[in-house]
């Protein structure tokens, strides 16, 4: 039924020539979809493409710094000039940012988190939005973490950024409702990404983080496959009413999705101060 949804609909994927923006833009494809694949590097976009195009699908590959707003206002253009209007945006590109005390990091390196993970995120939806809503309907998928929802020590560029994308897509989404847009932000699980494979293998990432190689020996990580299936359960419009949330992996969405009510009435899955 999703592929039926979904097929002649067309998505972006940001961060798509590698890890997850990679198995996101071969699920959508699988799908249906169209889909633009987006990332700094030639070789990495123009391979996921590939893989796409030799599966039977259909995919162009575009280069692009998606903290310039001058590179993604000409790269939506491309893409909509390629492929058709967007139906799917999925902000996935992200850095890791300095990892240490706060007062030791690198000012220029701390901002760049956040120029990308959350400027990066604006710029898109920001460059996409006129025309959804000019019809009336488009999906946004902000790729967010569980980091955004606790305090981790020594990671706090990676955290301010994620917490800012959870929020801002809810107030995003609240302003777009009425014109037939939704938007979610998700949590795709802690997957053994390049990002992770850093964060495990140097020096600096053993120093000030050194639980996080024990997710991996424990098998407690996950595959890149449930994050993919939450971003095309996400597309086919099944969790619509839930727009503006905060979606985790591994939870089953169907089963979230049917608990909406429930879900609304008690204001769960978002970022909340809890008072006396």
């Amino acid at each position: 039924m999703t592929t039926n949804v979904l097929a002649g609909q067309v998505a972006l994927i940001t961060g798509g020539g590698r890890g997850l923006g990679r198995a996101f833009a071969l699920g959508l494809a699988k799908a249906g979809m169209s889909v633009a694949v987006v990332a700094r590097t030639p070789a990495q976009v123009d391979e996921t493409a590939q893989i796409i195009r030799d599966s039977g699908g259909q995919a162009q590959a575009f280069t692009a710094d998606i903290s310039n707003p001058g590179a993604v206002a000409e790269t939506i253009a491309m893409v909509e000039r390629t492929l058709g209007p967007i139906d799917l945006l999925v902000n996935n590109a992200g850095a890791s940012g300095p990892l240490g005390p706060s007062w030791e990091a690198d000012p220029n390196d701390w901002w760049n988190c956040l120029e990308v993970n959350l400027r990066g995120t604006f710029l898109c939806c920001h460059a996409v939005l006129p025309g959804m809503i000019a019809r009336g309907r488009g999906r946004i998928v902000n790729v967010a973490s569980g980091a955004g929802t606790l305090a981790i020590p020594y990671m706090s560029a990676y955290v301010t950024s994620k917490s800012a994308v959870i929020r801002f897509t809810e107030t995003l989404a609240a302003e777009v409702r009425q014109h037939g847009v939704q938007v979610f932000s998700i949590e795709p699980g802690t997957v053994r990404t390049e990002m992770a494979e850093k964060l495990i293998g140097t020096e600096v990432g053993r120093r000030w983080l050194p639980w996080f190689e024990s997710i991996f020996a424990e098998g407690r990580d996950q595959s890149s496959e449930p994050g993919t299936q939450l971003v095309v359960f996400l597309a086919s419009g099944a969790g619509d009413r839930l727009s503006g949330r905060f979606w985790i992996v591994p939870e089953n969405p169907n089963e979230v999705a049917s608990r909406a009510e429930d879900i609304l009435r008690d204001d769960l899955y978002v970022l909340r101060v809890r008072r006396l």
